[in-house]
């Protein structure tokens, strides 16, 4: 079964950047695709963007214009850059491979 980390998250003031990695222990061209969620406090895990093995790639409109999702085929890793970050982004992301298994999530907070 393919195991996914997340990494990168952390704290930054409004309108800054983080990139979030999700690392899989196997290939990332035989998936369907990587999709990334988030949970903030008190709130239900909401999808943000996802992206198919061959790259297509769609996004959540509340992160459209400054979230952009990639993948490095040679790496397993799929990236998450946020830009322009706001407070309403602070929660935990995850990973997800084709609606299966979940990473253990990566606290982001944005605060000043």
């Amino acid at each position: 079964q393919v195991q996914l980390a997340e990494s990168g998250g952390g704290l930054v003031q409004p309108g800054g950047s983080l990139r979030l990695s999700c690392a899989a222990s196997a290939r990332v061209s035989g998936f369907i695709g990587i999709d990334w969620y988030r949970q903030g406090p008190g709130t239900q895990r909401e999808w943000v963007d996802g992206i198919s093995s061959r790259g297509r790639t769609n996004y959540a409109d509340s992160v459209k214009d400054r979230f952009t999702i990639s993948l490095d085929n040679d790496k397993n890793i799929v990236y998450l850059q946020m830009n322009s970050l706001q407070s309403e982004d602070t929660a935990v992301y995850y990973c997800q491979e084709s609606g299966g298994t979940w990473g253990q999530g990566t606290q982001v907070t944005v605060s000043s």
